[in-house]
C-alpha cells in the first residue's frame, strides 16, 4: 500500500475535527466537505482543502457518496476517512470507493455488510461458538410459529429490527394477547426508520448491562480489543452515558469478552481474505 498523502474526511463537526488534527500531526494533508449550513465550521477551516456538497439536509449533501468520490477524484484525494454515521456504515459506499481505486479508512465491505445487519452478524457469530441470547435465528415471517417461539423462550421477548440501530423498531413484548399489536408497531417503524422491515425476537433481559468491547484491526489480519464501555445507561433503548471501564465487570469476564471479539474479528477477517 502506497502512503496515504491526502485523506478527505467525510463528516463534519467534532468528529471530522479530531481525525484532521491527528492527520496534520502525521503530515497528511486533509479535504473537508461541507454543506452550505457548515460553512463557516471549525472543520473546515482548519482543513487544507475544502468543498461544499450541497444544502443542510445530510440526504443532499454529507450522504452524496458519489459526489465525495468526484471530490477525491478533483483533489488528488488518496483516502476518505469516514469518522462514524453518515456513510462509515455504507457497505454500498465502501466498495464504490475500493472501485474508485481509493482507500476507505474502515472496515472491508464484506464486513460491513455482514456486521450491518443483525441477523447477518448472529449467524456469522453462531459459527464460532460465541454465547448469545436466546431467539430466532432468522426474520420472523409466520406469526403463529413466532408465537410458539417466544414461548419456548419465555415472556417478555423483545421484537427487534434486523437492520439499523438507535433504538428503532424494537417492542418490548409482555405477553402473547398483545404480540401482534407490538409486531405491527415494530414492522412499521423498521420500515419506516430503514426501510427494512424484516425483524427477529430475542429474550428480553429485564435488569441488563450492555457491554461493548471496541476491537482495532489492520488490513493484515492484526486485531486488538481496546477494553470495554459500558452502555447500560439508557433512554428509549438509545444510549445516554458511556462509561469506560465499567465498573461491573470482573477482570475474568473483561478478559473473556475481549477474546470473543478478537476471535470473531479474527475470523471475519479471514473469511473476507478469502473472497477478495
Amino acid at each position: 500500500m502506497s502512503k496515504i498523502k491526502k485523506i478527505l474526511v467525510a463528516n463534519r463537526g467534532e468528529i471530522a475535527l479530531r481525525i484532521m488534527r491527528t492527520a496534520r500531526e502525521m503530515g497528511i494533508k486533509t479535504v473537508a466537505v461541507f454543506s452550505e449550513a457548515d460553512r463557516t465550521a471549525p472543520h473546515v477551516k482548519f482543513a487544507d482543502e475544502a468543498v461544499c456538497l450541497g444544502p443542510p439536509p445530510s440526504g443532499q449533501s454529507y450522504l452524496l457518496g458519489d459526489k465525495i468520490i468526484q471530490v477525491c477524484k478533483d483533489l488528488n484525494v488518496d483516502a476518505i476517512h469516514p469518522g462514524y454515521g453518515f456513510l462509515s456504515e455504507n457497505a454500498i459506499f465502501c466498495q464504490k470507493v475500493a472501485d474508485a481505486g481509493l482507500i476507505f479508512i474502515g472496515p472491508s465491505p464484506a464486513s460491513i455488510e455482514v456486521m450491518g445487519d443483525k441477523l447477518t452478524s448472529k449467524h456469522t457469530v453462531a459459527k464460532y461458538n460465541i454465547p448469545m441470547v436466546p431467539g430466532t435465528p432468522d426474520a420472523v415471517t409466520d406469526r403463529v410459529l413466532a408465537k410458539q417461539k417466544s414461548l419456548e423462550i419465555g415472556y417478555p421477548v423483545l421484537i427487534k429490527a434486523s437492520a439499523g440501530g438507535g433504538g428503532k423498531g424494537m417492542r418490548v413484548v409482555e405477553n402473547e394477547a398483545e404480540f401482534d399489536e407490538q409486531m405491527d408497531r415494530a414492522v412499521s417503524e423498521a420500515i419506516a426508520s430503514f426501510g427494512n422491515g424484516a425483524v427477529f425476537i430475542e429474550k428480553y433481559i429485564t435488569a441488563p448491562k450492555h457491554i461493548e468491547i471496541q476491537v482495532l484491526g489492520d488490513t493484515h489480519g492484526n486485531v486488538v480489543h481496546l477494553f470495554e464501555r459500558e452502555c447500560s445507561v439508557q433512554r428509549r433503548h438509545q444510549k445516554v452515558v458511556e462509561e469506560a471501564p465499567s465498573a461491573v465487570l470482573t477482570p475474568e469476564i473483561r478478559e473473556a469478552m475481549g477474546q470473543c471479539a478478537v476471535y470473531i474479528s479474527n475470523q471475519k477477517y479471514l473469511i473476507v481474505k478469502r473472497t477478495m
